[in-house]
């Protein structure tokens, strides 16, 4: 079983930046497409940006290009997104999700396609 485990959550202010992390299972990490999508308040779960095997391709919802970026350190087994110049409607519970494998670059942002999913970790971005 995988077990995905998100840090770096907090309240920041518009304008600032945010790193988020992924812990994940050793043995699993090196051989699992990657993503992260968010939940903000009352509404539904979306792609925020995932990461290929080794990192050498990266894909981003349309929302966030340009100011996050994702990345892993498969020596570490963990996941991160940088997240800068944050804006309010960034608040959201974050997840980081996994999938043995990979996933087809036109499906990337479905969450169907991502087996394990993390708890989560709230951002707020106060105005």
């Amino acid at each position: 079983q995988v077990q995905l485990v998100e840090s770096g959550g907090g309240l920041v202010q518009a304008g600032d930046s945010l790193s988020l992390s992924c812990a994940t299972t050793p043995r699993a990490f090196s051989r699992s497409f990657m993503g992260w999508f968010r939940q903000p308040p009352g509404k539904e779960r979306e792609f925020v940006a995932a990461i290929t095997l080794v990192g050498a391709s990266t894909y981003f919802g349309d929302s966030v290009k340009g100011r996050f970026s994702i990345s892993r350190d498969n020596s570490k087994n963990t996941l991160y997104l940088q997240m800068t110049n944050l804006k309010p409607e960034d608040t959201a519970v974050y997840y980081c999700a996994s999938r043995t494998g990979v996933i087809a670059a036109s499906r990337v942002a479905q969450q169907s396609e991502y087996e394990y999913w993390g708890q989560g970790t709230l951002v707020t971005v106060s105005s």
